[in-house]
């Protein structure tokens, strides 16, 4: 299968945009198509190889729905990502729970702008978007199936061979393409309509002075790890949880001892949507999270060096500090994208 790469682009509705006050003609956005958002950075992936369609974001989204990717048909991709989370698990689930009500080791992510990822899940274990619902199928605690099953299993069904004909034009489903498929829905995962989105651009959108106060403060607190308009800066830092650990992180992967206890920095994009927090799901509320770095934090070796100042360990927050931030954080909820209708299952 040949590797396409990320790419990325906003969701349009269907309607009709005037070119103009004048009575000229209107065109039709096309609902399908990726833009990139004008304050986003460019994507990763690119669609030279997997190019959007219609047929093939409607078997994208039929499979994600469809507990048939599962061992005994009880659990599906939307199990631990939800829409009105932002695709992120339930907040009942601290941990994502798959087949036979298993319970994960993490707590499922948001999959929102997967386009624009160098590396995927908490620990970065795997690089290429199209591979990511391999773990997920085969994992014991997920879907508990194998991928060679999968492939059997839709090739028995009439439904979904002729599904995987309009969308690929190929009469046998095989693997590459119930990947691509799969990307091309999570592709469309764009959100980037928020408060905060729209005050950028200048679209009309304005902040509250509160919410300035946060984004200044935010800025200067947290503005090292979370960056840019994903609010990531896709490093992977140990954020001073704990000083010892069940789950090493990052080290799962690069097996090396200073990689111990380190965890993807996430986006907050959405993050008001998308508790508990933390790879353990460790705090409820963002005002636990906060109270971590404030006054919390443990050391172990491997602790981010951005943490480590003459008075110990943190960053110095009052709760004014806090309660600006919060503010600020609670403008990066995008309500178009968690009601979109595109998204809906059929």
């Amino acid at each position: 299968m040949t590797s396409p790469v990320v790419y990325w682009a906003c969701l349009v509705l269907t309607v009709f945009v005037s070119c103009s006050d004048e009575d000229e003609p209107t065109l039709p956005v096309n609902r399908y198509e990726f833009r990139v958002p004008e304050n986003f950075p460019q994507p990763i992936y690119t669609f030279d190889n997997n190019p959007v369609t219609k047929a093939g974001f409607d078997l994208g989204k039929a499979l994600f729905y469809d507990p048939i990717l599962s061992r005994d048909g009880s659990a599906s991709c939307n199990n631990c990502h939800i829409q009105a989370t932002a695709f992120a698990d339930s907040p009942v689930h601290p941990l994502s729970v798959g087949v036979d009500n298993r319970l994960g080791i993490r707590n499922a992510p948001p999959l929102t702008n997967m386009a624009f990822f160098p590396e995927f899940f908490w620990d970065g274990g795997v690089t290429h978007l199209d591979f990511v619902p391999i773990n997920a199928i085969e994992a014991d605690f997920e879907l508990d199936e194998t991928v060679e099953n999968v492939v059997a299993k839709l090739n028995a069904n009439k439904k979904y061979r002729d599904m995987f004909r309009d969308a690929f034009d190929i009469e046998e489903v095989t693997l590459p393409y119930t990947l691509y498929a799969l990307s091309q829905f999570t592709n469309m995962m764009v959100s980037a309509n928020s408060k905060y989105d729209r005050y950028i651009r200048n679209e009309g959108g304005s902040l509250t002075a509160l919410e300035l106060e946060g984004l200044a403060t935010f800025s200067e607190k947290c503005g090292a790890c979370h960056s840019g308009e994903l609010f990531t800066d896709f490093s992977y830092r140990n954020n001073g949880l704990d000083s010892t650990f069940a789950d090493t992180g990052r080290n799962r992967i690069t097996a090396l001892n200073s990689d111990i206890g380190k965890f993807r920095v996430p986006s907050l994009r959405n993050v008001a949507l998308t508790a508990p927090y933390m790879h353990n799901a460790r705090f409820k509320t963002l005002e636990e999270v906060l109270d971590h770095y404030d006054n919390g934090m443990v050391y172990y070796e491997t602790i981010d060096e951005t943490f480590v100042n003459q008075n110990g360990l943190g960053i110095d927050l009052e709760e004014t500090d806090k309660a600006a931030i919060i503010a600020f954080l609670n403008t990066l909820t995008d309500f178009d994208f968690v009601q979109d209708t595109l998204f809906f299952r059929n």
